[in-house]
Parts: structure tokens; sequence; C-alpha cells
């Protein structure tokens, strides 16, 4: 009795470990989907916060026109900082799934694994002393029955020796099956006492060294689960802080858009491109009714003042169609026109220039090697861009006696542009951002890209080497001649065989 009770404690203590443990375990999965919560909050955060910059952002046409002013360039320099704020919001979302969820996610299916072992091991262990105690008391049964047989056998022979008609051989009968009854209660005895040793034994092993080592396993393992989760509290708030100094970054350039905005100087760049360059009226004569002279009715004989312009206009202005000397404007909106007109021509001319030079170097590369091609099937090309080439120096010549004539002669070899104005009277990189986009027309576009079948080497000026499986960018496609220029990863540029080609998708 006193057995089985130490067995039903035992097994009181096994199911309460067992709870306990599988309780912590949930803890750790309940805070990891805690955390996939917040992360969702903080992607979703994010996206919002992207798709409202994306929305405010100014794109081209006239919106590229404002943002020379320091108050528009300061918002979309806003957008820019509030842009990066949502990336580091992603940042922190990624972080805690991969080093929280992920990481925890993995460490409590390990702690589960273990526990599931030590558990089962707590479990044989209990079986296995449970086995050797119904042994116990199999044999220890076995021994009483016996016993009690040796004393029916011992009170038969001596009812059997006081029985006077009982023969001799009846009572050496009865004595030797007494015999044999106490030979075999003393195997059972010995057998008995051998499976007591044997079961106290197991019963010592069990609770002093088998359980209290499986269950300082479960100890280990509930407190490295404590341990972890401990971890995954203080990285809940870590992952935030290591962004805290871009955030800030952010907020600060934030901040600093708004003091860089300058209302005087936008007023001046305001004015500085709409003024008109008109002089302001001079003051009316008096004209003396009483001498008899009459005014005239002409309109010859007094032209009405100009009305001196509005420095800053409320309402726009349609202007009449424009004409290609821009006479229809004021003296000043002339001048920014026709030496935007003289930037255009020279931009033109420069790459009609560079267009003339590469088909010079090309027929020079014919001539040396006839067997690379015919340099006369270049002259129409060559005759072609002369003449655009002629025509454009003839136009820009043009634009410059109007600029002349507007009184920008001097300022014709120097173009003028607003936004490059702007932004060498301050040191603002926001401004200067809007101030390129004027000059996206000079980059060149491609015509696809092309991979290289064999390998060419380009001994001859204006072609260039390329090797077999080498990807390139075509910048000019053949023209029929059997030449393309093309351009290589490491920015070398020239021509090569189209035939030693193939165009790529």
């Amino acid at each position: 009795m006193v057995v089985c009770f130490h067995l039903k404690q035992e097994l009181d203590q096994y199911d309460v470990i067992d709870k306990h443990t599988q309780s912590g375990l949930d803890l750790v999965e309940r805070y990891i989907k805690f955390v996939k919560e917040r992360t969702e909050i903080e992607q979703n955060y994010a996206k919002q916060l992207r798709n409202l910059t994306k929305k405010y952002t100014k794109r081209g046409g006239k919106d590229e026109q404002d943002c020379k002013y320091s108050n528009y360039a300061s918002f979309q320099d806003i957008l820019k900082e509030l842009n990066d704020y949502a990336g580091q919001r992603e940042l922190i979302a990624e972080n805690m799934v991969e080093k929280i969820c992920n990481d925890l996610s993995r460490n409590v299916q390990d702690l589960k694994q273990e526990r599931k072992t030590f558990l089962s091991d707590v479990k044989k262990a209990q079986q296995t002393l449970e086995s050797s105690f119904k042994h116990l008391e199999t044999t220890k049964k076995r021994f009483a029955k016996e016993w009690a047989e040796v004393e029916k056998a011992n009170q038969h022979v001596e009812k059997i020796e006081n029985d006077m008609s009982a023969t001799k051989i009846d009572v050496e009968k009865a004595k030797q099956s007494a015999l044999g009854r106490t030979r075999t209660a003393e195997e059972c005895r010995n057998d008995y006492a051998a499976e007591l040793q044997k079961y106290n034994k197991d019963q010592n092993s069990f609770y002093y060294v088998e359980i209290p080592l499986i269950y300082n396993k479960l100890q280990d393992l509930d407190e490295r689960r404590i341990r972890r989760l401990a971890e995954g509290y203080c990285q809940f708030s870590d992952m935030e802080k290591k962004v805290f100094p871009i955030i800030s970054r952010c907020l600060e350039g934030i901040s600093a858009a708004g003091t860089k905005v300058d209302e005087k100087q936008d007023s001046l760049i305001f004015i500085e491109q709409h003024k008109s360059g008109f002089e302001r009226p001079a003051d009316l004569e008096f004209e003396d009714y009483s001498h008899g002279i009459k005014p005239a009715n002409s309109e010859n004989t007094l032209n009405p003042p100009k009305l001196r312009p509005k420095l800053w206009p409320f309402k726009k202005i349609k202007q009449p169609a424009a004409e290609p000397d821009f006479s229809h404007l004021p003296p000043e909106q002339r001048k920014k026109k026709l030496q935007r007109k003289i930037e255009h021509i020279n931009k033109d001319l420069q790459k009609e220039q560079d267009q003339s030079d590469a088909l010079e170097k090309m027929k020079g590369v014919y001539e040396q090697n006839p067997q690379m091609g015919d340099p006369s099937s270049l002259e129409p090309q060559i005759t072609e861009t002369s003449q655009r080439i002629g025509q454009l120096r003839g136009e820009l010549a043009k634009y410059e006696t109007w600029l002349s004539e507007a009184g920008g002669g001097d300022e014709c070899s120097v173009p003028i542009n607003n936004n490059i104005q702007h932004s060498a009277t301050t040191t603002d990189p926001s401004q200067n951002l809007y101030a390129e986009f004027d000059e996206f027309e000079d980059v060149e576009s491609s015509f696809g890209q092309c991979t290289a079948l064999y390998t060419f080497q380009g001994n001859s000026e204006g072609t260039i080497s390329i090797t077999e499986g080498e990807l390139l960018t075509i910048m000019e496609e053949d023209k029929g001649d059997g030449w393309m220029r093309v351009l290589k990863a490491n920015k070398e540029e020239g021509y090569i065989p189209s035939s030693y080609v193939q165009l790529t998708s």
C-alpha cells in the first residue's frame, strides 16, 4: 500500500510538470503570434505611407517648373524623407519576423521534441518500476501460498502419526510430501527475497537517480525556454531602437526641409521669371484747352501709355500664338525664350557633330580595312549629316541675331536657365535635383542589348574588342553597312560587325 501511494504521488507530480512545461511552450507560441500581428501592422503602415508619398510626389511638366521654388521643393523633400521613414518601418517588420518569430519558432519546436523525449523517459521509468513491483507481488503471493501448503502438510503428518490405524508407510509418505512442500516453499522464499532486493534497488534508482535526472533536464529545458522568451521580449524593443538613428535623421530632414523655405527668394525667382522688361511710362503732359487747342481725335496724335505690368499677376493672361522670333513677348521673356531655343539648337548641333565624327571615323576604318565595308556607302549619311549641321548653324545664327537685337547678345554664349540660377544662390541639394530635369534630353537612348557570338579584335580606330558571350548595349543600329555601335559594361564604346552578335529580347 505504501508503494502504491508513492507511485500515485509520483504520477501526480508528473502531471503537474507536464502541464507546467506545456503551458510555457503555449506562451512562447502566443508571443510569436503577437509579434507576427505587430509586423503586419508595421507592413501595412509602411505600405500606406509609401502610397501617400507616391500620390503627392510631383511628376513632369508644370510640377517640375514649380519645384524651383523652395516651398514646393521642401514639400518634395518631406515626401522623400517620409518614404525613407516608411522603409525603416518595413525593416523593423522584417527584423522582427526573422529574429523573433522565425528563431523562436525553431526554438520552440526543438523544446517540444526534447520535452516529449523527457516525459517519455519518465513514463518508461514508472512502467519499469510498476512491472518490477507486480513481479515482486506475484513472487510474494506464491511464497505465501507455498508456506500455507507446508503448514497443511505438517498438520497432516501430525494427524497421521496420532492415528492408530495409520500404517508406517502412510506416515512415511505424509512426511515425504511435507518435506517436498517445505523445499518448494524455501525456493519460493528465496525467489521472493531476491525479487524484493531487486525491487528495492529499482525503487532507489527510480526515486534517487532516474526521476531526479529527468526532472532536472525538464527544469533546464523550461529555464532555457524562459531565457529565450525573455530575449525575445528585449528584441521587440531592440529592433526599433536599432533604426532610431535613421528615423531621427528622416525626421530631422523633414524639419530641415521646413527651415530651407525662403519666401523672399521664391518671390524673387517668380518676379525674375515673369518680369516684362518694359520701361515705366513717362508722366503725361498738361494739355491747355484754355487757348482754344482742340484735343486730337486721331490715335496717332497721342499714344496711350503702356500700363505698368504687375509684379504679381494673380490672373494668368493667355498669350497669342508664338512667332519664330518671340517678338510678341515682353523683352525679358523674349530673351529667356531665345536663350532656351539657342540651348536646344546647340544640343542638337552637338549631337549631329558627334554623328559626323563617328561617320568619319568609320569611313577611315573602311579605308584602312576594305574587307570590313565600302567607304563610299557612308557618303550619303555623311552628306545628310553635313546638311543638317549647316541648317542648324544657320538657325543658330538667326536666333543669336534676334537675341542680340533683344539686348541679350552678351549672354548668348552662356545660356541662362532659371533652375540653374536658383541653385547657384543656394546650397540646397533638393533644388539642384529639379535643376537637372532640363538635362535629361542629353541622355542618349539605347536600342536594346545583344550577345557576342564570336570574339572580335578591334584593332582599327573606332572599333572595340569583344569576347564570345559578352553582353553589350546597342547605341546605334546597323544602317545597312554591316556595323553597329555598342557600349560595353566597362563603358567602352565603339563599332563592331553586326554579324558577330545576336539580339537579346
